[in-house]
């Protein structure tokens, strides 16, 4: 009996083996009617073998088609086919084999090059479940015989957005498609163009309830986010990036429990982002990037937490990181970068050991840097553009042996560079431009593979090590605006053949450029940008001439003389030419046959004179300020810049008519032609020009005539405007209320005879007005304007022929002077326009789309072989000083001295109503400016006491009140005000003693002559008791009167007659200058000496004079 049991026990596994072998051949061999089908499927495609794996190794030698790459069988049939990557371009239409696979259950076609139509006859394919058509080059609309696919559970359909074939899906919509698709669980249709509406996408789907993966990227798509996808609660992955919803994030997102990927970048979503979705338990990847309008901030993340993938790039998020971000114990990937968060960086970073990419560059983070070397698979670190600071301490880098890329610019960051990061193994970019780092940068032995070393704009000094140019894979050395100082031979860059981007501009270097050009010495790199400003060159390197292949050349402010070589205008590829400061005098050679591609050209500040004959018909930026030019060739230059952004003339020696041409350039936005000898009228274009320009600039020259009143509503783009110090005359046009954006308005120093233009005041956005030197008259009252001057923190009035009273009404309009920083804060930061509008490029990609298309093929065309890292240096080194946004200056009378603010600080606040018929008290109301740095009301007719509430002014830095009436003390408070620097009340009937305090007796006796009743240091005369300065006491003059027996006053009133009348009082009669002079130095020593009398004025035949009356 155990014997059978034994034998039985033995044979078992040899007839489970036979038993599965026969199964075998019944399942896996292939039919041949199956083998036929798939041989006759090879033979009408069209692929190149060369790049085959699958289709190429079908032999019709073979039998068992089931053995074949690519081919799935089930009892003989095929069931699953994978032709994916295959490069088939040809030979897929309603006629083939395919078709005929009846079994077929899966079928991937996805990565080919299909170029046609998606054939019709795929319905016949009745037992599809899975279907991958993904990028395979089909193009044109999705047939609705798709949607008889009914047994279908995955669809895709979707395209790279980069892809030159799409899809459409628009006489068939979207419902149409999916209303059979009941099993469906996994839906792809990214890149398809299907163009519908929330609701209209929205609904269909929604009656997929078995849906778990949703992807729809570019598909064209409008919002709103329709509420029927609450009902999709068993979706996984829903990825809507690159549409157009323009819709708030709906709250039933936090309520899909099984979500693990949410993807919605690029979407134009507005509104408060839920901050319960990040809460989801499963949720692993979270993108919204790329939404501006967004807003939202970070909640406490729970322990335990899923998520791996963080990015909120782009969006308007705001508030501090939590602590508890330490939770997300998976998180790999973050990216917060150019948003809007703030407070300092949480220490618990530092316990996100599975970080392999960090990014938190431009937001509004401060503190210091935490360390992160536990983040031992951190690749990506950045940091840039916050306000970090402190040290870099070595040990916080140490281990982070995967470290690639870091970036800590444009910080705070100071002391010694960390030596840690040199020495990281893999380390290829490091970068840590404008920080405060200081200190000497040895020899070290850094990463064996550094290709980027950026230590630009710090307090480095000393002498560059020669490790940074023995550094073999070293492709950009960028260390401008340091402190190093030696000579540098510029041939030691020979050895450095990777070389892209050199920079030691701005040190206190000489670079040699003298050197052997020896052939058997290393070729010079194919350099792209060369950047060696104040290198004290004192010559352009020779060498340069063969960089067929530079895009950008900075030798500005090297003392370089003579000519500026022909060849520099053959040199194809370069597009930034900057030669400024320097003391060039003219152009050499021909410029006929040139093909320059240049796109931005600075030749200011140098001795060029003559005419420009050449200009690059590429250029969008052009600076030839400072110099001696004299024309330009052709004078219609205007019809001949196309692409023409920004145009600098100014200080040169231009004269003549400015050409209408210019209004030609539709392109232009910034047009300075100041300083120069322009005369004739303002062009009839100006209307034209008003409409496109964002800053003009025709000031200090001799344009005569009125300005034209011709701007039309909703057609000004003007930000700055600038007509002063020519000779202008008539009105200020009424239509200037049409430039709604205007910031800046410079009418100065011409002969506008008007009255005060309170139509302005309809610019709300109004920052400066300077009316100064003009003949303006009469009250400056704006009694029928309703509008407030909300912005306006520059007010200029000063010599004109304004009367009356300053009236409250029109000082309580101008907000901007009463902003009170010690409760709102400091405003910091200098007045700037945009030349363009919405133009705030972060790399040269951003660029392109604001571009000329024509200037962007030729750039993409010039650019296209450079890696983007190299690329986004270049943009940053050649963008330090920002060409997109223009600071322009004003000159003030601050201090009692002229001076020109060549950066306008926006905090900055200044009145000046100087020298002009103003009068009566000064009104509360301008003492209630609380944000004024300078007030200058001197020579009008102000009377009454100076306000003891002028000790509201605490930002106050200048107050001239000198040369009116005012009288009584001077208020204490004045003592008060910390910051002022300026001080002139002289030439009033001011009396008593001078308030004591360590500011007013800093300054000057001069500060307070003309006012006999004042006393005490720094005057000479000193205060009796009762604080009014000493005299001779009534009884001594009186008896030293008495004792004369000669009567002095009749004496000298008839020897004044007669030495009076014949040697002064004849030539006042005949020389009528004389009389005038006589007549004005007079009036003012007798109101100096006699406090009854005080200056009025009266009109007489049109004009107005000014005259002494007694005092009531």
């Amino acid at each position: 009996m155990r014997a059978h049991i034994i034998c039985w026990l033995f044979f078992i596994p040899f007839s489970l083996i036979n038993s599965n072998t026969n199964n075998f051949v019944v399942n896996g061999y292939c039919l041949g009617q199956q083998r036929s089908l798939l041989l006759h499927l090879k033979n009408n495609l069209v692929f190149k073998p060369e790049k085959s794996s699958k289709l190429v190794h079908w032999n019709q030698s073979d039998d068992d088609c089931c053995q074949w790459h690519g081919v799935t069988c089930k009892d003989g049939y095929v069931t699953a086919l994978d032709l994916s990557q295959e490069s088939i371009s040809e030979g897929l239409n309603d006629s083939s084999a395919l078709f005929n696979l009846q079994f077929l259950q899966s079928l991937n076609l996805a990565f080919n090059d299909f170029r046609s139509m998606i054939p019709q006859e795929l319905h016949k394919l009745q037992n599809l479940r899975y279907l991958n058509l993904s990028n395979a080059g089909f193009k044109g609309e999705v047939p609705k015989e798709i949607s008889q696919l009914t047994k279908l559970v995955t669809l895709d359909l979707s395209s790279l957005v980069t892809s030159h074939h799409s899809l459409k899906l628009e006489k068939s919509n979207i419902e149409m498609l999916v209303q059979n698709l009941t099993d469906i669980t996994e839906l792809y249709l990214d890149g398809v163009a299907i163009s519908a509406s929330g609701e209209e996408w929205g609904r269909p789907l929604s009656l997929l309830k078995g849906l778990r993966v949703l992807s729809m990227s570019s598909c064209n798509l409008s919002g709103p986010i329709d509420s029927s996808l609450a009902k999709l609660s068993s979706l996984y992955v829903l990825k809507l990036s690159y549409n157009n919803l323009s819709s708030i994030v709906p709250n039933f997102f936090a309520n899909l429990s099984n979500l693990t990927v949410l993807q919605l970048s690029s979407c134009g979503l507005n509104g408060f982002f839920p901050k319960y979705i990040f809460q989801i338990h499963t949720l692993k990847v979270i993108d919204i990037s790329y939404n501006q309008n967004l807003n939202g901030s970070l909640p406490d993340f729970p322990p335990f937490a899923s998520l791996q993938y963080l990015n909120l790039a782009n969006t308007n998020f705001s508030g501090p990181l939590p602590n508890t971000i330490s939770n997300l114990k998976q998180l790999t990937t973050i990216d917060l970068s150019y948003c809007q968060f703030n407070g300092t960086l949480p220490s618990s970073m530092s316990e996100l050991t599975e970080l392999v990419y960090l990014d938190l560059s431009s937001n509004n983070l401060k503190g210091p840097l935490p360390s992160f070397n536990m983040s031992k698979n951190l690749t990506y670190l950045s940091l840039s553009l916050n306000h970090l600071s402190g040290d870099l301490p070595s040990n916080h880098f140490e281990g982070l042996i995967n470290l690639v890329s870091i970036d800590l610019g444009f910080n705070f960051f100071n002391g010694s560079m960390p030596a840690s990061l040199l020495k990281l193994p893999y380390l290829r970019e490091l970068k840590l431009p404008s920080n405060q780092l200081s200190g000497f940068l040895g020899e070290f032995d850094s990463s064996p593979i550094l290709e980027m070393l950026d230590l630009s704009s710090n307090n480095l000094q000393g002498q560059i090590p020669m490790s940074v140019f023995q550094l073999r894979t070293i492709r950009v050395i960028q260390l401008s605006s340091n402190k190093f100082h030696g000579t540098i031979q510029l041939d030691i860059i020979r050895r450095l053949s990777n070389l892209t981007i050199l920079g030691l501009s701005h040190n206190n270097l000489s670079v040699d450029i003298n050197f052997r050009d020896d052939h058997d010495l290393l070729p010079f790199p194919k350099i792209r940008s060369v950047l060696l400003a104040t290198c004290k060159l004192r010559g352009i390197p020779s060498f340069l001439r063969n960089q067929s292949t530079m895009i950008s050349l900075d030798l500005s402010g090297n003392e370089i003389e003579g000519p500026i070589p022909n060849w520099i205008w053959q040199l194809e590829s370069l597009m930034s030419l900057n030669l400024s400061k320097n003391s060039l005098t003219n152009f050499e050679g021909s410029f006929q046959n040139l093909s320059s591609n240049l796109f931005t050209i600075d030749l200011s500040s140098n001795k060029l004179e003559g005419p420009i004959s050449f200009i690059p018909k590429y250029a969008n930026y052009l600076d030839y300020s400072s110099n001696k030019l004299s024309s330009i060739i052709p004078p219609d230059i205007g019809n001949y810049l196309p692409f023409l952004n920004t145009l600098f003339l100014s200080n040169n020696s231009f004269k003549g008519e400015i050409h209408e041409s210019l209004c030609n350039a539709s392109g232009l936005r910034l047009l300075d032609l100041s300083y120069n000898s322009f005369d004739g009228m303002i062009p009839k274009c100006f209307a034209a020009l008003s409409s496109t320009l964002r800053m003009l600039n025709f000031g200090g020259n001799k344009l005569r005539g009125y300005i034209p009143d011709t701007i039309s509503p909703n057609s000004c783009a003007l930000r700055y405007l600038d007509l002063s110090d020519n000779l202008l005359k008539g009105t200020i046009p009424k239509s200037l209320a049409n430039c709604n954006k205007l910031q800046v308005l410079n009418f100065g120093k011409n002969a506008l005879s008007d009255r005060f233009p309170c139509f302005l005041s309809k610019i709300s956005t109004l920052r400066i007005m300077v009316l100064r030197s003009n003949m303006l008259h009469g009250s400056i009252g704006c009694p029928n304007s309703t509008n407030d001057w909300e912005m306006l923190h520059i007010v200029d009035l000063a010599s004109n022929n304004l009367s009356g009273k300053i009236p409250g009404a029109l000082l309580n309009s101008w907000k901007a002077m009463m902003r009170d920083e010690g409760v709102l804060g400091p405003e910091f930061g200098h007045l700037f326009f945009d030349i363009n509008d919405n133009f705030h490029p972060k790399s040269l990609k951003d660029v392109l789309p604001h571009l000329n298309k024509y200037l962007a093929m030729k750039l993409v065309k010039l650019i296209g072989n450079m890696s983007r890292s190299i690329l986004d240096q270049g943009f940053a080194d050649d963008n330090s000083v920002d060409l997109a946004r223009y600071q322009d200056s004003i000159i003030i009378v601050n201090k009692g001295q002229q001076m020109k603010l060549v950066k306008i600080q926006m905090a900055f606040t200044y009145v000046d109503m100087s020298n002009n018929y103003l009068e009566g008290p000064i009104p509360n109301e301008l003492m209630q400016f609380k944000a004024l740095h300078a007030l200058n009301l001197s020579h009008n007719g102000f009377i009454g006491h100076i306000p003891s509430t002028v000790g509201n002014l605490k930002n106050l830095e200048s107050l001239d009140l000198s040369s009116n009436s005012f009288n009584g003390l001077i208020p204490q408070e004045i003592s008060s005000l910390s910051f002022l620097g300026y001080l002139n009340l002289s030439f009033n009937h001011l009396a008593g003693r001078i308030p004591l305090s360590t500011q007013i007796q800093t300054f000057d006796a001069d500060s307070f002559e003309g006012n006999v009743g004042l006393c005490g240091s720094p005057l000479t005369n000193n205060c009796k008791d009762n604080g009014v300065q000493g005299l001779p006491p009534a009884s001594e003059s009186s008896h030293s009167h008495n004792e004369s027996s000669i009567d002095w006053n009749f004496l000298s009133v008839e020897m004044g007659f007669i030495f009076g009348f014949g040697f002064f009082i004849l030539p006042l009669i005949c020389w009528k200058k004389l009389r005038l002079w006589y007549s004005k130095h007079v009036d003012d020593m007798l109101y100096r000496i006699i406090p009854q009398l005080d200056f009025g004025f009266e009109q007489h035949e049109g004009k107005r004079y000014r005259i002494l009356r007694w005092r009531y």
